[in-house]
């Protein structure tokens, strides 16, 4: 019998620091570190809740109504879930100290945590077991509240910029549109200040915050045919023909908003467990066809703007920058089942990458 309390008293202690060090990992730890309670939980929901609600074979707009709801939902049963295996560990923990039957410690165990106050164990021993099971209680609680506004504050951040594409680059957000706009206003020369700059801070920060916060990547835009997934290819489209295709003086600004496009993504993708070439070949297949290239040509030919005459050469220099975030663009587009948009959410697979319970840690830079 002593052992058996020993034994219950262990699995207690473990599974409060668990859960501690799970909700720290969560909520404080700004960095890309996965706590297994929430990864579970989300992983979950998204699998046998809603994934079948939010069936390919439904319509976009019931997917989107669906899905909008996914991550809300889980991050409001997340505290649920922490306090439930706070209230079993602590059980555990008075039940070995001699609070019995099992009924009996778990009923003191729930009423520590929530501080109700109305079971109150004997001894000065149990007594503190009580105060250390609240305070964790009361942190728990100050935890989520801080942790609401951040994540509504980043996602109030990311929607900034995705909602001034829509002036530039139409709804769908697409590269044609943004390029010939710019065009038409006699500002094309501008782009660089106008759009890759502010995009390359965009990039920075959504890495930060998609990885240390990764139930941002499911919160969807006000508007369903946004999505700031379908906005990162849009703009990083756009930077590669403006590299590659138009025919302007070079600007490095575009190669550096790509880099810093195609890295952010890469480390979201490596926080969901999605595999990719992380060095791939300028000549390695990308899912835009070289006719939808000779498409976008011939319309930014017939709006006036000035293309390189090497249209062959202009195609291998696209396909070179694109081949870098081509496989991470559409693999996020399935993940967070993003809107139809010009080379991305149009073309992404209806067979979402299924995300692991155990991640592996992707090693070395890009």
């Amino acid at each position: 019998m002593q052992v058996v309390r020993l034994i219950a008293g262990l699995v207690g202690v473990i599974s409060v620091v668990w859960t501690v060090v799970g909700a720290i990992k969560t909520v404080v730890l700004p960095r890309a570190e996965s706590a297994f309670l929430t990864r579970w939980l989300f992983i979950t929901l998204r699998r046998f809740v809603f994934d079948p609600l939010a069936s390919p074979k439904r319509s976009f707009a019931w997917r989107d109504r669906v899905m909008a709801m996914y991550s809300p939902v889980a991050l409001l049963m997340l505290p649920g879930l922490w306090v439930a295996c706070m209230i079993l560990g602590f059980s555990g923990i008075f039940w070995a100290t001699g609070v019995r039957p099992w009924s009996e410690a778990l009923v003191t165990s729930g009423s520590s945590l929530l501080t109700l106050g109305f079971a109150r164990p004997p001894g000065v021993g149990r007594v503190l077991i009580g105060f250390a099971e609240a305070g964790v209680g009361l942190g728990l609680v100050s935890l989520m509240i801080s942790y609401l506004p951040t994540i509504y504050g980043a996602f109030s951040r990311r929607e900034t910029l995705v909602g001034m594409l829509e002036v530039r680059a139409g709804s769908p957000p697409s590269a044609t549109e943004l390029i010939v706009r710019y065009s038409r206003i006699g500002r094309l020369d501008m782009l660089d200040d106008d759009l890759f700059v502010p995009w390359e801070q965009w990039f920075a920060d959504i890495e930060e915050s998609h990885t240390s916060q990764p139930s941002l990547a499911f919160f969807r835009s006000p508007q369903p045919q946004r999505s700031w997934i379908t906005a990162a290819g849009c703009v990083l489209d756009t930077a590669a023909i403006m590299a590659s295709t138009v025919d302007r003086p070079r600007d490095a600004r575009a190669d550096v908003l790509i880099r810093a496009g195609f890295i952010s993504l890469r480390r979201i993708a490596d926080f969901f467990g999605i595999a990719y070439d992380s060095d791939p070949a300028p000549g390695d297949p990308i899912v835009v066809e070289r006719s939808e290239f000779d498409e976008l040509c011939d319309g930014l030919l017939a709006a006036g703007v000035a293309l390189k005459p090497d249209r062959d050469q202009a195609w291998r220099d696209f396909a070179g920058w694109r081949v870098n975030y081509d496989a991470v663009l559409l693999a996020l587009c399935g993940l967070v089942m993003a809107p139809p948009a010009m080379w991305s959410g149009d073309r992404s697979p209806i067979r979402r990458p299924r995300v692991k319970l155990f991640r592996k840690v992707r090693a070395g830079g890009h």
